[in-house]
């Protein structure tokens, strides 16, 4: 899946111009991690791919992460078990996990999956014991906090509710046979599979308790990094939880969007980078930003991205942090010299 992109100069452009993360040459890790308060916000592998950059590079760090998968492992341990969805929580301890060979040890323990022909098939390793966890400490954070101390994780998740959360689609396109009707589609899974265009999404119920430690890091925070990841079901549901919204709102926490690589089949097809924020502007008008990343190879319109990032308050950061390898993922190290550029006390 697609996990999005981003560059890391002060305003560097295509070009390499002065201050271009892509002029810092060879993957050396970042110097030392400074010291600010960030809160991450999203879901999956483009919160994974953030974290895994931002425990490089900052001494204080906290995921908030959604909470509305439905499918695989997560959603058969929701239904079962009515708890919230495990998986994206997972994958955010998982990212959090240090370089050494306890850190690298405990990752792979929590991204394995069971191979039988029964019951446990596929379910994630990580799931299982954070849904444990849940049980015997009966309380999200708490056990969150405990997996956390457990794999030595460098940075704390909670999530963005303390309720399971759906997530609904305005999707224009479902019947090709009526390519104009708008349908609505319930679901992630459903919604980040459609075959139509997504216009707009929503939660349901609309109107979920947000996680009160998530409302107080957004509050401490220096600065709140939203993306990369799945547009409508990872990023834009933090700003669906109303509670949340205002914190973000509020906060004075610098706020850096990095939008993705590549568009993603079903979710945003089509999308050019400005479009991720023009949608972004769309569902929480309210909401100003400071910084805005991406990928320099991601960008086409450099012009085009950089006046729609100023009419949001932003400056344009634009800098090489994919892979090299050609898949559609930031890697870690680039990442992490990206934000090291820019990231400072509020």
């Amino acid at each position: 899946m697609p996990d999005g992109g981003m560059d890391g100069g002060m305003d560097g452009g295509m070009d390499g111009a002065p201050g271009a993360v892509g002029a810092l040459g060879a993957l050396a890790e970042p110097a030392g991690l400074a010291d600010v308060r960030v809160v991450a916000l999203g879901g999956g592998h483009g919160l994974a791919a953030s974290l895994s950059a931002l425990r490089r590079v900052v001494a204080d760090l906290t995921a908030v992460v959604t909470v509305a998968d439905n499918g695989g492992s997560s959603g058969r341990l929701r239904r079962e078990f009515g708890v919230l969805p495990p998986g994206d929580l997972r994958q955010a301890l998982a990212a959090l996990c240090g370089d050494d060979e306890w850190g690298r040890t405990w990752a792979r323990v929590l991204q394995h999956r069971f191979s039988s022909t029964g019951e446990m098939h596929e379910h994630a390793v990580g799931n299982v014991l954070i849904v444990a966890l849940w049980e015997l400490l009966g309380g999200h954070v708490s056990g969150l906090d405990w997996v956390g101390r457990l794999l030595g994780a460098h940075g704390r998740v909670l999530p963005m509710s303390v309720s399971p959360i759906d997530i609904a689609a305005a999707v224009r396109g479902v019947d090709p046979g009526r390519p104009d009707d708008v349908t609505t589609v319930r679901g992630q899974v459903e919604v980040a599979s459609t075959v139509g265009r997504v216009l707009e999404v929503s939660l349901e119920p609309d109107n979920p308790p947000a996680c009160p430690e998530a409302l107080a890091a957004v509050d401490a925070a220096d600065w709140v990094v939203l993306g990369p990841g799945s547009w409508f079901t990872s990023v834009i549901p933090h700003l669906l939880v109303p509670d949340l919204r205002k914190a973000l709102a509020s906060t004075s926490a610098r706020k850096v969007v990095t939008v993705n690589l590549e568009p993603q089949t079903g979710e945003t097809d089509g999308f050019s980078p400005e479009t991720h924020l023009e949608v972004l502007a769309s569902h929480a008008p309210e909401l100003t930003l400071d910084v805005v990343v991406a990928d320099q190879r991601s960008v086409v319109d450099l012009h085009r991205l950089r006046a729609t990032a100023e009419s949001l308050g932003a400056r344009l950061v634009v800098a090489d942090v994919a892979a090299d390898d050609g898949a559609p993922r930031h890697d870690p190290v680039k990442l992490a010299n990206a934000y090291a550029g820019f990231l400072s006390p509020a």
